[in-house]
């Protein structure tokens, strides 16, 4: 057993690394012994805040909650402040997962993400937690408005067209009336920002709903880039979707006047050389690609 005398650190030791060493000697010995104490919390409290990361210090936390019945509220609290603190932390959003499945309560999780992602719109474990919160608790109600209102304030938001997608897979599914809707959507965002990787792989997702799942089965998107090209726009994500439309198109065997493997040849070069000339030689393999597709082609 550890004396409370032991666990009772000086103030003058809780700085560097004696302080360090004492407090994971005292956590050690506490593991042996399997005291379970509110003496053991608060140093859990003081291991967890030397290495938020040690897996070991939040497991015998746990087993220390549950083993003094403690208000699980004041935990939620708690780890509330450590995230804040530590919001790229695997094991701290564990933690906060464990103590949400042991509330059965996650009516402070949807804000408690929002704050975090106000302060990094891309951490990968704040979505992460939401998405298993909206998932368990069935809190899809108001999600559509909130990845609305985060690509308003970004539109180049690779999260939050990722979780747009989550919302419509979990919810309706990609039926054709949703199709129609979201290539509405993001087509009228791509206008407003033509160079936006994020909205032209969503684009591309969507697409890979559809009855074909080809890239060339919606005429309306078809229209859309080539009125982009035709007005002038050479942004290369456009320029990639058409290269790709027109190899599909070739394979597929589908006549356009615009989507041709010639369009395509011409369209890698134009890349190459002006306007992605940072992958000029992956254009230049794509462009032999294609070459040797058109070429071994079965003439009639």
């Amino acid at each position: 057993m550890v004396s409370a005398q032991a666990l009772a650190l000086p103030l003058c030791s809780r700085t560097g690394i004696f302080y360090v060493r004492d407090v994971y000697d005292y956590f050690r010995a506490v593991l042996r012994s399997g005291e379970k104490s509110e003496r053991v919390l608060d140093l859990t409290n003081d291991a967890a805040q030397l290495n938020p990361a040690n897996y070991t210090v939040w497991q015998y936390r746990r087993d220390v909650l549950l083993h003094l019945n403690s208000d699980l509220q004041t935990e939620l609290a708690y780890i509330s402040d450590t995230i804040n603190e530590h919001p790229k932390n695997y094991q701290v959003w564990h933690h906060r997962r464990v103590i949400v499945e042991w509330l059965n309560d996650a009516s402070k999780e949807l804000q408690f993400t929002s704050d975090i992602l106000m302060l990094d719109a891309k951490n990968y474990h704040a979505w992460q937690h939401r998405q298993w919160v909206v998932t368990t608790f069935k809190l899809y109600t108001a999600e559509m408005e909130f990845v609305d209102s985060l690509l308003e304030t970004d539109v180049r938001n690779n999260s939050a067209w990722n979780q747009r997608h989550f919302v419509i897979v979990q919810t309706s599914g990609f039926i054709p009336d949703v199709i129609n809707k979201e290539l509405i959507f993001t087509t009228s965002r791509i206008r407003e920002l033509e160079n936006n990787e994020s909205a032209w792989n969503y684009l591309r997702g969507i697409l890979c709903h559809t009855e074909s799942g080809n890239i060339s089965s919606e005429d309306f998107v078809l229209k859309f880039c080539q009125d982009l090209y035709e007005s002038g726009s050479r942004g290369p994500y456009l320029l990639a979707f058409i290269i790709d439309v027109c190899e599909e198109s070739f394979e597929l065997g589908i006549n356009n006047e615009f989507y041709t493997i010639q369009k395509a040849l011409q369209l890698c070069e134009d890349l190459a050389l002006e306007y992605d000339k940072i992958r000029k030689e992956y254009w230049k393999f794509i462009s032999r690609k294609l070459t040797q597709k058109l070429e071994s082609k079965p003439t009639s």
